[in-house]
């Protein structure tokens, strides 16, 4: 009995740290990129849409760091 308590202490232990980490590590929705494009960043064909907003963003990729950048796409029309 006392192994199946100490296993599911452990258990709860590793689901919080995955949590915490996951909401510390994880950046994507977070991250403020700014109007400007920064250099050394190129355009690639990938659009996202923001489901809570509806807003599209083109993504850049700096091939030298592996970075992305979302920059805001307003279509006019």
């Amino acid at each position: 009995m006392f192994t199946v308590i100490v296993l599911y202490i452990i258990y709860v232990c590793i689901v919080i740290f995955a949590v915490i980490s996951l909401s510390i590590c994880d950046k994507r929705y977070i991250k403020n990129h700014g109007v400007n494009v920064p250099m050394g960043f190129e355009k690639t064909e990938e659009v996202t849409v923001d489901p809570n907003n509806g807003k599209r963003f083109r993504v850049y990729y700096n091939p030298n760091t592996g970075e992305r950048f979302y920059h805001e796409e307003h279509i006019d029309g």
